[in-house]
């Protein structure tokens, strides 16, 4: 069992809920004509690093007659993913060594995959299970903004327990999480160089922002309560990270505060005070075919 990622680095709440939101369909027409994907085909999508399964979910409304197919070796978001997300068939595997046929997709996906694996090894495999002709689509995050509300800043002890978590803190450097950045110029430059063609590139934004009224209040609720499962998640891996600097009773103590924050702005919005707290995302899409 490999629950490395979703114990130590991000943990499955936190990568589902953020996914959900910025793969929600009210960004779908940003998202298909990057992917330049045919969705009247019976197609074979296979989603490389699915995570807990969010992407793989918006696959399955946006493209209905493809057969979509989705690994991760994190055997936690596998579980999860499951659970959460019908008509996907979800396996535990490696990107450098997929389970699968030479030849076997039509198109492959990733997002916020490439940066943590050698660029010849995820390229490699993507060419031998992409049919003649086939779509490699690379989604990678780039620099975006944020803006929190009063509420949600830390106060004395949560600084404290942060602080402290980043000193102490050696998951991304031991289990190599963003080995292999690239810039926006590299990311298609890479592509091209170990084996596309035709490649394009693409931005969606996608502009999270409770108060805006575009967005319904269920989903503004979904908006404020991603934040809420980063940071609780966030709290369980300095836990699990670092045992011997912080107590149960510390986290605990620290997820009442996070609890109580984002209850707090909800109410916020509930009552109608609008914070205009804002998270404005940028998904490069590096579109290449074998």
């Amino acid at each position: 069992m490999n629950n490395i990622w979703s114990k130590y680095i991000q943990g499955a709440k936190t990568l589902y809920y953020s996914r959900k939101l910025r793969f929600d369909d009210m960004f779908s027409a940003q998202y298909k004509p990057l992917f330049s994907v045919d969705e009247k085909k019976d197609l074979k999508i296979l989603e490389i690093g699915c995570g807990p399964g969010a992407l793989a979910g918006a696959l399955h409304r946006w493209y209905p007659n493809a057969g979509i197919t989705a690994v991760d070796r994190d055997s936690e978001f596998i579980r999860f993913a499951m659970e959460h997300e019908d008509g996907i068939t979800f396996l535990e595997g490696d990107a450098t060594a997929l389970p699968f046929a030479d030849g076997s997709f039509d198109v492959t996906i990733s997002n916020t995959v490439s940066e943590h694996i050698e660029p010849s090894a995820f390229y490699g495999e993507q060419l031998r299970v992409l049919k003649p002709g086939g779509i490699c689509l690379v989604l990678s995050s780039r620099k975006g903004i944020v803006a929190v509300p009063d509420c949600e800043m830390f106060d004395e002890s949560e600084q404290h327990f942060w602080e402290k978590a980043k000193r102490y803190d050696n998951s991304l450097k031991k289990y190599d999480v963003c080995k292999y950045p690239m810039s926006e110029a590299e990311l298609p430059a890479a592509m091209e160089q170990h084996g596309f063609r035709d490649i394009r590139t693409g931005f969606a934004v996608i502009d999270l922002t409770p108060d805006h009224p575009k967005f319904p209040p269920a989903l503004a609720h979904d908006i404020i309560d991603a934040d809420r499962y980063s940071d609780l998640d966030g709290i369980d891996a300095a836990l699990h990270s670092m045992p011997e600097h912080f107590t149960a009773e510390e986290a605990e103590e620290m997820k009442r505060l996070t609890n109580k924050k984002y209850d707090a702005r909800i109410a916020q919005y509930e009552r109608g005070e609008k914070q205009w707290d804002t998270s404005l995302s940028i998904i490069m899409v590096v579109r290449g075919v074998k």
